[in-house]
């Protein structure tokens, strides 16, 4: 078993990713062997590392392809949509319970703190995350929308904090009520618009 007749390399890549993903939710980081998720894309071992070279590798590409990014994905779909909207919206659904790409991410982070082949591309994936993040606050503050004296990267940093910590306290371990949630998120975000302005803040839908 190689190559996939008739299926190109990059949906081979696609495929690895995709079994790859499924493979560390499922059974963890450690509980999953190559030769696993090679098994499940039907391809051998040694297409898989045609693609990628260590198992490190796959789970930080497999959450690059597969992770949460809700934010992101909310953003492309509308990008003149005010910032701060999409920020409440994206958030209103972290305190929902886990999917692949929720457990994806806890594997990742826990994979990171005993193996450094994960760790250094989990510090770039990380950065870049909050690079963009830190981007999509200058846009608001571009806008009217955050106070220009709220440090980018700080906002940032919070929003990590935010959408990877939810993948930790999963509503089984605390819950908190929609309204409620919502409603502190709106007045979070007002706290934040500038003197004198409202922020858009959706409301406690």
């Amino acid at each position: 078993m190689g190559r996939i007749a008739g299926v190109t390399a990059a949906e081979t890549r696609e495929r690895l990713l995709r079994a790859a993903a499924d493979a560390f939710a499922q059974r963890g980081y450690d509980g999953t062997r190559v030769a696993d998720i090679a098994r499940a894309a039907g391809v051998s071992n040694g297409a898989l590392y045609a693609h990628f070279d260590s198992k490190a590798e796959l789970l930080v590409a497999a959450l690059r392809a597969h992770g949460r990014r809700l934010l992101g994905e909310l953003f492309a779909a509308d990008p003149d949509r005010p910032v701060t909207e999409l920020l409440l919206a994206a958030g209103r659904w972290l305190p929902r319970p886990l999917d692949v790409p929720g457990y994806l991410i806890v594997e990742a982070l826990v994979a990171a703190r005993r193996d450094e082949d994960v760790a250094q591309p989990m510090r770039d994936y990380v950065g870049e995350r909050g690079d963009w993040l830190a981007g999509l606050v200058r846009i608001a503050q571009a806008g009217d929308e955050l106070d220009t004296a709220v440090s980018p990267n700080a906002l940032a940093h919070l929003c990590l904090l935010l959408g990877m910590g939810s993948a930790l306290v999963t509503p089984d371990l605390h819950a908190v009520g929609d309204e409620e949630w919502s409603a502190l998120l709106a007045r979070i975000v007002a706290a934040l618009a500038p003197d004198g302005s409202t922020a858009q803040t959706g409301g406690t839908r």
